[in-house]
C-alpha cells in the first residue's frame, strides 16, 4: 500500500469497514514446511486444525470469494492458503472477474506447480514466492516446492521473493546477504521481503529467534539495502524493532478481515491466530503500519488515535446506518477504482502464507 492509498482506506474504516481482506482459498497444501502457522492446532478458533475445515471447489469457490469481495469492499485483497495454486482452475475464473472489479490482489504461492502464463497479463496481480533460505535449506524445508520448480515455474512472470527468516539460517555469517544475491540476480524477480519468524505462545521450536538473534537479523537487513530490489524500509525496521504489543494496538490487524477456507470462520486475533507473542512480530505489514501509527499529526496527535477514532466512529455509523458508502451499495467493490495502480501490502508468511 502507498500513501495514495491512504485515503480510500480511511474512507473504509469512517464507514465501518476494514479496508484488507485475506481469504484461505483452500485448505490443502503439497507441502509440510516446519513452522507453518496455518496447520497449528490453536490457529482457527475453538482449535479446529485447518484441514478438518470444510473447504469449497469450482464454481461454489468463485462466486463465494466474489461474495466476500462484495460484502467487505476491500481496497487490497490476498489469497492464501493452503496452497492457493491448487485451486489453479478456480484462479483462472476468479482473478480475471477481480482484475474488472478493480481489485488489488495479492497471491501467496510456493509455486510447487506451474503459474498459468495468462496470470502475467493481470496488472493488478501481485505473485509472491515463498523462499525459505538457500537451496540446501529450501528444499529440506520445502519438498516438492523445490529450487528448480521455483525456477521453472516463474519463468514468465514478474514476481515478489518473500522469505522468513528463522534461527536455522543465522548458521553462518553473510548467510541472508548470499540468499539476497541469488535471487537479486534472477529477472523474473522484481522484489525481495523479509519477514521475522513469529511464534505462539510456548512455542520452543528451532525456528523461533533469540533476542540477540533479532538484533543481529535486523542489522543485517539494514545492510541488504544496498540491493536494489530489497524492499526493506526504514519504517519497517524501525517496527521491527518495537512491534506492537497486542493485537489490539496493532493497526495492521484492526485494519485486516481474514477468513478461512469454508469462507465462513473468521481467523483471530489477526491472520497468525491463535495467541501469537506480539513482542516478537515479524510481520511485515504489522510492523510498517505500527512505525505509521506512532507518527504524530503536527507533533501532537499520533495517528493510532485518529485511527482508533475514525474506527469507532465507523461503527458507530455503520449502526446507525448511515454510512458514508451507503450510496454505492450494491455496487461491485472497486468499481470506482479501475486502472488506479496500488502497491500490494506485504502479508507476513510461513509455508506458503
Amino acid at each position: 500500500m502507498t500513501t495514495a492509498d491512504l485515503l480510500p482506506a480511511w474512507g473504509r474504516v469512517l464507514s465501518g469497514r476494514r479496508p484488507f481482506l485475506s481469504v484461505e482459498i483452500t485448505k490443502e497444501c503439497p507441502l509440510r514446511c516446519p513452522g507453518c502457522y496455518a496447520y497449528q492446532p490453536e490457529h482457527l478458533p475453538d482449535q479446529t486444525p485447518l484441514r478438518r475445515l470444510s473447504d469449497l471447489r469450482g464454481r461454489e469457490l468463485v462466486d463465494g470469494v466474489l461474495a466476500l469481495v462484495r460484502r467487505y469492499r476491500p481496497i487490497h485483497l490476498s489469497i492464501v492458503g493452503g496452497e492457493p495454486l491448487v485451486r489453479y482452475r478456480e484462479l483462472d475464473l476468479l482473478l480475471p472477474k477481480l482484475a474488472g472489479l478493480g481489485i488489488e490482489v495479492q497471491l501467496v504461492t510456493s509455486a510447487v506447480r506451474p503459474i498459468p502464463r495468462p496470470w502475467a497479463d493481470f496488472p493488478n496481480l501481485h505473485l509472491v514466492v515463498s523462499v525459505d533460505g538457500l537451496a540446501p535449506e529450501h528444499d529440506r524445508r520445502r519438498s516438492p516446492a523445490t529450487y528448480a520448480r521455483i525456477l521453472e515455474h516463474i519463468r514468465h512472470h514478474q514476481v515478489i521473493v518473500h522469505c522468513t527468516v528463522v534461527r536455522q539460517f543465522l548458521s553462518r555469517p553473510g548467510y541472508l546477504r548470499e540468499f539476497t544475491s541469488f535471487w537479486s540476480a534472477r529477472r523474473e524477480v522484481r522484489k525481495i521481503w523479509f519477514s521475522l519468524f513469529t511464534p505462539q505462545e510456548g512455542d520452543g521450536s528451532e525456528e523461533r529467534l533469540t533476542p540477540e538473534d533479532r538484533t543481529r537479523v535486523l542489522r543485517e537487513l539494514g545492510e541488504l539495502r544496498t540491493f536494489p530490489k530489497v524492499h526493506m524500509p526504514q519504517i519497517v525496521l524501525d517496527g521491527y524493532r518495537r512491534p506492537p504489543a497486542s493485537p489490539g494496538e496493532c493497526a495492521f490487524a484492526q485494519l485486516t478481515t481474514c477468513i478461512s477456507a469454508d469462507l465462513t470462520t473468521r481467523i483471530t486475533p489477526c491472520q497468525f491466530g491463535g495467541r501469537p507473542v506480539c513482542g516478537e512480530c515479524g510481520c511485515m505489514a504489522s510492523a510498517g503500519f505500527a512505525a505509521v501509527s506512532r507518527y504524530k499529526v503536527a507533533g501532537l496527535v499520533p495517528i493510532s488515535g485518529i485511527l482508533s477514532v475514525s474506527r469507532k466512529l465507523g461503527a458507530t455509523i455503520a449502526r446507525l446506518g448511515h454510512s458514508p458508502v451507503s450510496a454505492s451499495k450494491g455496487r461491485p467493490a472497486g468499481e470506482s477504482r479501475k486502472n488506479r495502480k496500488v502497491a500490494p501490502t506485504p502479508h507476513h508468511e510461513v509455508g506458503t502464507h
